[in-house]
């Protein structure tokens, strides 16, 4: 019997629905539209196509967002000016710096510049620590994707082992902190793998809940997965295939059909985490503009 089909993108609909009624709501109480910029530097045809989406997502359910396209050749100095504009312009309430960057741009100095309240990608390490400590954060939105993901298809966290696949500071280690906190989306148990685990077919065979995020086509096979075991797979890769107009398809890190057979249920890609990952940055945006004006 093959696995239940988690609807991430039908998930996601309506988690943008919720959104797009509170967003209305706040503009006629205060006057306020939450307003998400995304900035990108150089040309690369993949992030400029994920920036674009993540601002017809915005404007879709009424946001304000503006996408800042920097020459590749952008130095360290200019991009940290750039963001001290949009740190101080009260009308941008999200500031979104598309990664990677260029060689010659340092990643963390950008990041950490983000005003904290801003930081809609949850990636300052003010927000990092609030999260590692379980205060109220902003958390990255892929992690937040998948929690979300999980609770609204009935399957609860509490008490099961998850295995986590890959231990990025984008997915892996904040996804950890998330299903071990205490309270809703958590209590869980939480083992996080990585390439240097010695047996991670025997790890993850113990997993209730197996979330793979290592960004390698095919890691999670079969003969990996307990029986019943939910199955949540964020990776995102391209492999050739010259039957798709494309001259490629996209697949996850899991081997999916033949994973369905042996999981209860499981997550496509596309359309499985990836729409959730966008829903939460517009739930993020939204919350920057409530902190920003101080509306609960």
């Amino acid at each position: 019997m093959s696995a239940k089909l988690i609807d991430g993108k039908a998930i996601a609909a309506r988690i943008r629905d919720e959104i797009r009624d509170d967003v209305r709501r706040l503009r006629e109480e205060t006057g306020i539209t939450p307003g998400l910029t995304a900035v990108l530097v150089g040309d690369d045809p993949a992030s400029l196509s994920y920036v674009r989406s993540k601002r017809k997502a915005c404007l879709e359910i009424g946001m304000n967002s503006d996408v800042l396209e920097l020459p590749a050749h952008t130095t360290q100095q200019e991009l940290e000016a750039v963001v001290d504009r949009l740190n101080a312009d009260r009308a941008v309430h999200g500031i979104l710096i598309q990664l990677p960057l260029p060689n010659q741009i340092q990643e963390a100095p950008i990041l950490e510049r983000i005003d904290p309240r801003k930081d809609v990608d949850g990636f300052h390490p003010v927000n990092v620590g609030k999260l590692a400590l379980g205060m109220e954060t902003f958390v990255p939105c892929t992690p937040a994707g998948v929690v979300e993901l999980l609770m609204r298809s009935g399957i609860d966290p509490s008490g099961k082992l998850a295995v986590i696949v890959g231990r990025s500071n984008i997915v892996g280690r904040p996804l950890a902190a998330l299903l071990s906190r205490k309270g809703k989306g958590g209590d869980a148990t939480v083992v996080i793998c990585h390439s240097r685990t010695k047996d991670l077919a025997a790890e993850t065979r113990r997993a209730d809940i197996l979330v793979a995020a290592m960004g390698k086509p095919g890691t999670i096979r079969a003969d990996m997965v307990k029986p019943g075991a939910v199955v949540v797979d964020v990776g995102v890769n391209r492999v050739e295939d010259a039957s798709s107009p494309k001259g490629y398809r996209l697949v996850g890190d899991v081997d999916f059909e033949r994973v369905r057979e042996v999981a209860s249920a499981i997550t496509p890609v596309p359309g499985g985490v990836g729409p959730m990952t966008i829903a939460m940055l517009l739930a993020n945006t939204l919350k920057a503009a409530r902190l920003q004006a101080s509306v609960k």
